[in-house]
């Protein structure tokens, strides 16, 4: 009855794993240059199963919303969405922790979809949008982990640099502009020819799933820019540049639970008008689900964290009911082949066996992951300093 257990379990680890390889089919809206990027701090986390069609969910701004160079909704703008439906969504795989979790762990979730958003304007006024809902997480901004030379460098008084910052409840939708051409909104002055200095800053979203263990280096992504690039008043480069970059180097999860890593890098701008050049820019931050265990280092590969004591107790307790099925099962096995054979003759042989198992179960569990989902939003960094006009686009030396 054991080992009929433990096969049974072994199965529908197999299929879990099957399922989760498989190539899944989106529903994402596609974004381009006229569409806008919002995304919704809301004022206290949903509890789905209260719910109903209908209903109306409160939040604000989490930061500004612009159309080009032209600045839509400020930050803090209250917003209120409109409960659709619902859709039952595959959970996001974890291949963190061991197969006997995952088996009964449920394959889907329920989550509420928006279609309308009712953003209240600053004199009171309130603006309906039409919305398409691209993911709803507890979201944190991991930032590279400071050297240890500048660790030991800060002044007493001086709080440490923070790697990890609570953002909260977060909903990302892509919004039409349908409405936004009928109102006034405030303009920017988009200067035509300045230099971007080398250490400026610009916010991005991923047009493209990214993970160590499905992208190789020198593999090829598009990013947007979903916040102008200031210096002072000035904008220099508009929302809805776009981006592409590589990846410098990727190494998926391997056995003895060593994480996985990835390490981009953004080697070229295009403007609206069509103009394009190289650039050199690295991620100086980016924002993740909460349940993500990803982390950046000082040079800025991204990798998974070291495994925690849960992990270890897991895994542990994995290990020693595997050992205990195997040890129960293969005498089992033995005493029904064998008419001489008994528990003490058998003992020595169900434990070198039940040993192996235990022992191969450990040495193939593999470290975590690190998946970037399209759309996630970074923070990146120009290395060196770029000119920007209507004619060129160029890298102007280094730092």
């Amino acid at each position: 009855m054991r080992l009929h257990l433990l096969l049974s379990l072994v199965f529908a680890s197999a299929y879990c794993v099957a399922q989760d390889s498989a190539p899944r089919k989106t529903t994402e809206p596609p974004v381009n240059i006229s569409s806008l990027y919002l995304k919704v701090r809301l004022d206290s986390p949903l509890k789905v199963s209260r719910l109903r069609p209908g209903d109306q969910v409160p939040g604000k701004l989490f930061q500004d919303v612009y159309w080009g160079a032209t600045e839509v909704f400020p930050a803090l703008t209250a917003v209120r969405l409109t409960v659709d439906r619902f859709d039952r969504r595959r959970r996001a795989p974890n291949d963190h922790w061991p197969w006997v979790l995952k088996a009964f762990t449920p394959r889907h979730e329920k989550w509420p979809e928006f279609h309308i958003a009712s953003i209240t304007k600053v004199d009171g006024s309130r603006v309906p949008v039409e919305v398409s809902e691209i993911s709803l997480n507890k979201e944190v901004e991991i930032e590279p982990k400071p050297k240890k030379n500048q660790s030991s460098a800060m002044p007493d008084g001086v709080p440490p640099h923070r790697t990890r910052r609570e953002l909260g409840p977060l909903v990302t939708l892509i919004a039409s502009t349908s409405n936004v051409a009928n109102r006034s909104v405030k303009a920017i002055p988009l200067s035509e020819s300045a230099t971007i200095p080398a250490g400026s800053e610009a916010k991005v979203i991923l047009l493209r799933d990214l993970s160590a263990s499905t992208n190789h280096a020198s593999d090829r992504f598009q990013a947007r820019l979903v916040q102008p690039v200031f210096v002072g008043s000035r904008i220099l480069l508009p929302e809805g540049t776009l981006l592409e970059g590589r990846v410098l180097k990727s190494q998926s999860p391997r056995t003895l639970s060593r994480s996985g890593s990835i390490m981009l890098t953004f080697t070229k701008m295009t403007l609206s008008s069509g103009v394009g050049g190289p650039i050199a820019a690295s991620v100086a931050g980016t924002q993740v689900s909460q349940r993500s265990h990803t982390v950046i280092d000082s040079e800025g590969l991204m990798h998974g964290d070291r495994p925690g004591k849960a992990w270890m107790l897991i895994n542990v307790g994995a290990t020693a009911g595997i050992a205990k099925e195997v040890d129960d099962g293969t005498q089992l096995i033995i005493e029904t082949l064998v008419s001489t054979a008994t528990d003490v003759s058998t003992a020595g042989t169900a434990r070198i066996v039940s040993t192996c198992a235990s022992a191969i179960f450990m040495l193939t569990r593999h470290g975590r992951d690190v998946v970037l989902p399209k759309y996630t939003q970074m923070r990146i960094v120009f290395d060196r300093s770029v000119e920007v006009s209507n004619q060129v686009v160029g890298s102007i030396g280094e730092n």
